[in-house]
């Protein structure tokens, strides 16, 4: 009986194995990409001036401390490991806060695109280095609120002696009582909204431009169009995230081993993949990077 108790444990955790080891394997890949470019960002100094390679890189670094600090929380919730309240609620400010920088950030780069291509007499004074370093000082407060809020009302509802146990850290650490959750939803869906509206508007109105422009200009207007799509694009796959809870808390009380399926589903699709179209959408479509991406390629001697 012992015998075939062990077999079943090794055969259950097998799938839990497979599936930490598929996301290493991809965190580690889009890891590499975004040091790759963050290296390139670094010596290319004509970068540090440009506001729009500047915001790209608070992107990176952004992706990269959330892909790196929640993949710790995934290993962690899968093999069921215990850690210190304190320990966790560091873990998740970090996590909480990077989770909204990533969009603040990409609604940022739309407006740059939008004051580049509507405002283009005004790009070189709103888009400035001194001005872009307060934007980026900026985003970081405005991403901040929520993790504000989430942990005022954790720390105003648990005891004392909540902090001195030992438990798996997760999302649902810091919802104590049903209405927390709530709160933290409008607080994401009213962020989410704005950046949402911010986006929408710096379409419309680059579209405008884009159908009065000629040559140059019209072929100028005609790539912001597509990467302030492929920026909604990345906002709505954040946003569908916050959905995410809803569904799962849900197919908790139905199925423990669906639950786990579906939390895995939502992790690959909606945390992981969002975070990995930054270094497509300008690691592979901007000029400049591709150019200094193929310079630090090694030349063929067969080509002498």
């Amino acid at each position: 009986m012992a015998g075939n108790n062990s077999v079943n444990d090794v055969f259950l955790q097998r799938p839990v194995y497979d599936r930490v080891i598929i996301v290493q394997i991809l965190v580690i890949i889009f890891l590499c990409i975004n040091m790759l470019l963050i290296v390139i960002f670094i010596k290319k100094e004509s970068f540090h001036t440009s506001a729009r390679y500047t915001l790209f890189f608070v992107t990176l670094l952004s992706d990269s401390v959330l892909l790196l600090m929640s993949d710790v929380l995934l290993v962690l919730s899968q093999f069921e490991f215990t850690i210190q309240v304190w320990l966790c609620i560091t873990i998740s400010v970090v996590v909480l806060l990077y989770f909204i920088v990533t969009p603040v950030t990409l609604t940022a780069m739309t407006l740059e695109r939008y004051v580049a291509i509507c405002m283009p007499l005004r790009h070189g004074q709103l888009c400035s280095t001194r001005s872009t370093m307060y934007c980026i000082l900026i985003i970081h407060v405005l991403s901040s609120g929520p993790c504000i809020i989430i942990l005022s009302m954790f720390f105003a509802s648990a005891s004392l002696k909540f902090y001195k146990q030992s438990m798996i850290c997760s999302g649902e650490t810091f919802t104590i009582y049903r209405w927390q959750d709530h709160v933290r939803s409008a607080v994401y869906q009213f962020y989410f909204l704005i950046m949402g509206i911010t986006i929408a508007y710096s379409y419309v109105q680059i579209m405008k431009v884009a159908k009065a422009a000629s040559g140059d200009k019209k072929k100028l207007t005609h790539k912001g169009l597509k990467t302030v799509i492929l920026h909604a694009f990345q906002l709505l796959l954040c946003l569908i995230q916050l959905w995410c809870p809803f569904i799962e808390i849900a197919l908790l009380q139905i199925d423990f081993s669906l639950f786990r399926n579906v939390r895995y589903f939502n992790y690959i699709v909606f945390n992981i993949a969002p975070r990995c179209l930054s270094p497509l959408i300008y690691g592979l479509r901007d000029e400049n990077i591709f150019l200094v991406l193929k310079s630090l390629m090694p030349t063929s001697s067969c080509s002498k």
